[in-house]
């Protein structure tokens, strides 16, 4: 009898979240996020949309710098280029233990001044980020917001102008990730630089603790599953100072590297300042095309080998 009572009296909260537990079940299996062109699409997503939503095979990950680098339509050793926005190991990690993407054959990471960085910002989207007690709805309730807001004006815009058959469209979110063609000028290459010095410049050996773990868990899960792993160090832009955490940072990480017999390609110094577009981004007319064929020539080699 008590339970009824309790049930009779709050029949109408429980009404409501048990319509609430219903659209977000049936939202989140839509999963507008990945399945709608209404809604933002980060690039782990890009990624899968532009490889036909494919989820296994080898893989050259890391930051926007591989983006910006590695050209998968030219290169003779095929990769997915799986550069994510504020990539980090920590990411690659979450992917490969929750298997979100079956890496095969071959794994090749790419390595520049962030990608180890704890303290750098994330992109929210990320499906790792959505904890398992959160709802769909309220994990992604600025997008939603944002896209209603839009689908509402469009609505109210084709009444007035008397468009009907426009009450319901939409200019599809862009799918492409961005990749960087030409040559800052100086000055704003200053302004970047004088971010990340304010920013992560001042950062010590403990600012990557998380990183370094997630690389031993990487380096344990591929020697579990027998698959080859390379590093490469990625470009940087002669024309500024690397940050001072750099150099001790790429010897703890040539350690681990070296013990796990990770073959490594240092391509950070060699770069001319006329390659690239930004400090980090080599650009796209020439920049990517020359690291694209210097990373198919060192997989090629035995020197790009990996003893997994």
């Amino acid at each position: 009898m008590k339970l009824r009572s309790l049930l009779k009296r709050n029949g109408f909260v429980l009404a409501l979240l048990a319509a609430f537990v219903l659209v977000n079940g049936a939202i989140a299996w839509w999963n507008p996020m990945e399945s709608s062109r209404r809604f933002y699409k980060n690039d782990f997503t890009k990624t899968l949309y532009h490889h036909d939503w494919k989820d296994s095979g080898p893989v050259f990950f890391g930051n926007s710098a591989v983006t910006g680098a590695y050209m998968e339509d030219r290169a003779e050793v095929p990769l997915t280029e799986m550069g994510l926005s504020y990539g980090k190991l920590t990411d690659l990690e979450q992917i490969l233990t929750r298997s979100l993407y079956q890496v095969r054959d071959r794994l090749v990471i790419g390595i520049d001044i962030h990608t180890m960085l704890d303290t750098m910002e994330t992109d929210p989207t990320y499906q790792w980020h959505q904890k398992f007690y959160q709802p769909y709805l309220y994990a992604y309730r600025d997008y939603f917001k944002a896209s209603g807001a839009e689908a509402v004006k469009q609505f109210a815009l084709s009444v007035y102008e008397g468009r009907p058959k426009d009450m319901f469209a939409y200019e599809p979110k862009w799918i492409d990730k961005e990749l960087y063609f030409g040559q800052l000028p100086k000055e704003k290459m200053d302004v970047s630089w004088e971010k990340y010095e304010k920013l992560y410049n001042h950062a010590s050996l403990s600012d990557f603790e998380e990183n370094l773990a997630a690389l031993d868990h990487i380096l344990a899960y591929a020697k579990e599953h027998a698959l080859p792993v390379q590093v490469i160090w990625m470009p940087y832009n002669p024309l500024y100072p690397k940050p001072p955490y750099m150099s001790a940072l790429k010897e703890r990480v040539n350690e681990r590297l070296a013990a796990a017999r990770v073959p490594v390609l240092d391509t950070m110094d060699r770069y001319d300042p006329s390659l690239f577009h930004d400090l980090v981004h080599l650009n796209r007319e020439q920049g990517a095309p020359r690291f694209t064929k210097e990373v198919d020539a060192w997989l090629r080699s035995s020197a790009g080998s990996s003893s997994f």
